[in-house]
């Protein structure tokens, strides 16, 4: 899997790490914010869309300058965007973006929360996106979202009252937020969720709003400001050495997947939040005017708060252990009061700082970051008190599969140290994303347990208890198991722990291409989940394509070994395409799913637990020209579709683009967005439209119209606008029917644009010179033809193509129409004389 090096300034915040599961290193002055967070009781709330629709400025704000519990409910994961820095594209996007959020999380202050929503692609309106979602189970997330955190100030990202302006999911997001405000409150609204919490009334509902909203700066300096609040969210925080803008900068630049790594920006801003409705403003200056924010709103709380004051206001910074008595004097007195949110969430930040003021480090590591059901496993537990105060350890457990009595007195600055073994349970579930174990709809995950609904990730499996007594206080510290290992190369690593089935499978070309009727060997690997795998396998078909041999033993000796099997699929004579998969059997019991590595720097080691399948696809297909020159761009998968197709593809970099190298080849296909992330193709251009003058084919996929690092990137005007069509079935018109893009080799017929995945294409161009000629038009309902999404122009000898197509997101689901376009495109100017002839009459 491709790793991406990520560096960054983040080591000044205790809560950056780029290893998320690597223990906190707190100093005095991070305990000292969490004391000051501490004395504050006051929630908010941040509502949007997407994975990076959040601002990171307002919620850093919150939480780290007004030191409110803030959160931020994300009503998708973001699968339907594109990945900058690997293939992962739907679900696994998802995940790597649903980590991404959790790195912000961890650097801004805030916590993260989700709706079952899905990420479906582009939608123009709220009426769209609310039938495809879902809008009652949607709307029961978000207010349940908001029963669970209580929060005092909701502040939406988008505005409730402009449909149809910006992204459907954006506005959707608004419209539910101003929904629930009310809902939250009603026993008649999702009654069953009372079960699980309480009803609650927010005091106040803001939009986020900026001159964006207004079109211009002009404009919004010119608007009536009367109803809104103003924030200087430049604060400079002197116990971090860093602005708020600086700390938000780093939070948003966890977003890698969608290009937001940033330069941190310093000095005095405002942002503005507009009154929606709730309890009317009383002071402009605070946003909890009239809300107790103090120990004095929970009944017998004042005596709390007096105590924890003294310890704000008397701080030891060289010794905070010191104040270890006051804040078990202040835990105990926690665990009678009557309200049971702040008493939850009070006891857990308390815990946190009688933690650190103590320097305990209580660790569980197991040899192996992953085990399978029934599997004994070796732990290495560690317990250390740093400070000078006497802690005693009594137990060690972990429900019942571990209870170990321990009775040891931790002494000062003293490493104790425990193997213990833990029996992996039976009947336990694999790890994997929760949302992605059941199959759900276009719009909507399936989750069957209600208790998982709106958690940022599936809660780990295996943990260890720490039964502490402290100056006979009984406390209770919960660590999660995980893998703590070394490389040479990287120092420490931290792996979380996961449960795997004892075998998988994988087919690692998920789209299989057949140009013919000629047979292929693929390759279907099995993993073994414990040492001595034995079984067979078996691959699975439709009925009109036949695979040999039927079965294969499996024999594998080491856990975590790989065994590779060769299989041979052979199509049938006509177009035909289905799904074949894997069925791996041991003792009874089948495993069809594939385990699945996400491994990045920046976010947590990832498994994946999928079903294991992959399409096969039998297509009437011609094509010319056989060498092909791919310059990558954003990350996509259509040189190896290429390939599956017959091409000889050789993937180059901008530096290895010469006119020698270049003759060679029959076309050059530039990747997604090359124009918007790769910054020495702009250099090349002129090499490029000189191979293309000199008889070779050019196509460009689609780039966004912002930060594009040439403006020249065809030979002729071309303007590139954010024209899309998020339809895959709108309507398709040939505008030049006799074209040779739409005759030769294949001819393409209303039948090629059938089965298209999540839309037709984007960013479109909308202005280019009388060199280009268009060859199809579509729309969205309701909008104007888009003639853009496939232009063609001669150029010399050769010809530059421009397409805003999605070939990247058809290709990996083996649309036939898709791979038959696209070789017509490769083959263009080596069509035969006649049709030639017949194109110029």
């Amino acid at each position: 899997m491709k790793k991406v090096i990520f560096s960054f300034i983040i080591t000044l915040l205790t809560f950056s790490l780029s290893q998320a599961q690597k223990p906190k290193t707190p100093s005095s002055s991070n305990i000292y914010e969490s004391i000051q967070k501490l004395n504050f009781l006051g929630t908010v709330l941040y509502i949007a869309a997407h994975p990076d629709d959040e601002n990171t400025r307002l919620i850093s704000y919150m939480s780290n300058h007004l030191k409110a519990r803030t959160g931020y409910l994300a009503l998708t994961r973001g699968d339907g965007g594109q990945n900058l820095i690997g293939p992962e594209i739907r679900e696994l996007l998802g995940v790597i973006r649903t980590q991404e959020l959790l790195a912000a999380r961890r650097i801004d202050g805030g916590e993260q929360f989700f709706s079952r929503a899905n990420d479906f692609g582009y939608s123009k309106h709220p009426d769209e996106t609310l039938t495809i979602w879902n809008k009652e189970e949607v709307l029961s997330d978000v207010v349940l979202v908001i029963r669970q955190f209580k929060p005092d100030i909701i502040i939406n990202r988008f505005d409730h009252r402009s449909p149809g302006t910006t992204h459907g999911h954006h506005t959707s997001s608004a419209m539910l937020s101003f929904e629930a405000f009310d809902l939250a409150n009603k026993k008649s609204a999702y009654p069953g969720q009372l079960k699980q919490t309480s009803l609650w009334q927010p005091k106040r509902l803001f939009f986020n709003t900026s001159y964006w909203f207004y079109g211009s700066q002009e404009k919004f300096d010119a608007a009536d400001k009367s109803n809104m609040l103003n924030f200087d969210i430049g604060t400079y925080y002197n116990l971090k050495g860093l602005s708020n803008n600086e700390v938000a900068s780093i939070a948003s630049s966890q977003h890698l997947s969608q290009g937001f790594g940033r330069l941190s920006q310093r000095g005095s801003q405002n942002e503005y939040i507009e009154f929606l409705k709730g309890d009317p403003l009383t002071n402009k200056e605070d946003i909890f005017a009239g809300i107790d924010t103090s120990w004095n709103r929970v009944k017998d709380g004042k005596t709390i708060g007096d105590i924890l004051s003294k310890v704000e206001e008397n701080f030891n910074f060289t010794n905070p252990s010191t104040h270890i008595p006051q804040l078990l004097e202040a835990y105990k007195l926690l665990q009678n009061v009557e309200d049971d949110y702040w008493k939850i969430q009070k006891t857990k930040e308390l815990k946190s700082i009688i933690e650190m003021c103590a320097g305990l480090y209580l660790e569980a590591s197991a040899e192996n970051n992953w085990a399978t059901q029934n599997e004994t496993i070796n732990l290495n537990i560690e317990a250390l008190n740093r400070s000078n105060y006497p802690i005693l350890l009594e137990s060690i457990e972990n429900s019942s599969e571990l209870k170990i009595s321990k009775n040891i007195t931790l002494t000062e600055n003293t490493k104790y140290t425990f193997k213990e073994q833990l029996k992996i349970n039976n009947k336990q579930q694999p790890t994997s994303p929760y949302w992605l174990t059941k199959k759900g709809t276009l719009g909507m995950y399936k989750v069957d347990h209600s208790n998982l609904i709106g958690l940022p990730e599936t809660p780990r499996a295996y943990k260890v208890n720490f039964n502490l007594l402290i100056d006979n206080t009984p406390i209770t510290f919960t660590k999660n198991i995980v893998q703590r290992y070394s490389k040479p190369d990287k120092g420490e690593l931290y792996r979380p722990f996961e449960i795997i089935p004892e075998a998988s499978a994988k087919i690692p070309e998920k789209v299989i291409i057949f140009e013919n009727e000629k047979q292929k060997d693929i390759e279907v690997i099995v993993k073994a989940g414990h040492d001595n795998l034995e079984g067979y396998i078996e691959v699975c078909h439709p009925n009109d394509w036949n695979i040999y041999p039927e079965k294969q033993t499996i024999n594998i000796a080491n856990k975590g070994e790989e065994q590779t099997f060769i299989f041979t699929v052979i199509p049938p004579k006509n177009q035909s395409e289905g799904n074949i998969g894997p069925i791996v059997h041991i003792n009874d019991k089948e495993y069809t799913k594939e385990l699945i590595e996400i491994n990045y720097e920046h976010i947590p080691f990832q498994t994946v637990l999928l079903p294991s399948e992959s399409k096969v696809v039998r297509l009437d297909i011609k094509k010319k020209g056989e060498n092909i020159a791919y310059i990558q761009g954003a990350g996509d998968v259509v040189p190896e579709s290429l390939q599956q197709i017959g091409y000889n593809v050789r993937v180059l970099k901008p530096d290895d683009l010469d006119a020698e190298t270049l003759s060679r080849f029959d076309a050059v296909v530039v990747g997604i967005r090359a124009y918007n992330v790769v910054d020495d193709l702009k250099f090349k251009q002129q090499l490029l439209f000189d191979f293309v003058s000199q008889g070779g084919n050019m196509i460009v996929q689609y780039n966004t119209n912002r930060r594009l690092k040439t403006e020249q990137i065809a030979p002729y005007n071309l303007k590139l606008s954010r024209d899309r069509v998020t339809d895959e079935n709108a309507e398709v018109t040939f505008l030049n029917p006799q074209h040779p893009l739409l005759n030769y080799p294949n001819k393409i017929t209303q039948q090629d644009f059938e089965g298209w995945t999540q839309e037709r294409g984007l960013y479109f161009p909308n202005g280019w010179s009388s060199e280009f000629t268009s060859i199809l038009s579509m729309h969205d309902k309701g909008e104007t033809a888009k003639d853009g999404s496939l232009l063609v122009a001669k150029h010399g000898k050769g010809y530059y193509i421009y397409t805003g197509l999605s070939f990247f997101r058809e290709f990996p689901a083996g649309v036939s129409g898709a791979y038959r376009l696209f070789a017509n495109m490769l083959s263009i100017g080596k069509e035969d004389l006649k049709l030639e002839a017949n194109l110029n009459d």
